[in-house]
């Protein structure tokens, strides 16, 4: 288990409720859990993937510490602009696309 953060911004309300039935909404868009199981993690992206092909409108990122990803963090996004975390120089950074 391991701290998951999802963004949103310019959705639908209930994207709110739904991740914050799973979910401790920090700041307004902004949701975490501590300890959200990798199974859990996935059926919340599923939801909220499937909501986004449905209404298209906001962006959403989920990001989870992951030793595989560069930087041992991992970003998923759906939504407008998209972001990709590079390195550069030993230093992590994210960019458009």
């Amino acid at each position: 288990m391991a701290l998951t953060v999802v963004i949103t911004r310019d959705v639908d309300d209930r994207y709110r409720g739904f991740l914050a039935s799973a979910m401790l909404e920090l700041a307004a868009g902004v949701y975490a859990s501590p300890s959200l199981t990798k199974g859990a993690r996935e059926r919340v992206w599923g939801v909220l993937k499937d909501w986004h092909a449905q209404l298209g409108r906001g962006s959403i990122t989920l990001v989870y510490p992951d030793r595989q990803a560069d930087g041992g963090l991992a970003v998923m996004h759906l939504g407008e602009p998209n972001r990709t975390v590079i390195r550069v120089d030993g230093v992590l950074l994210t960019t458009k696309g």
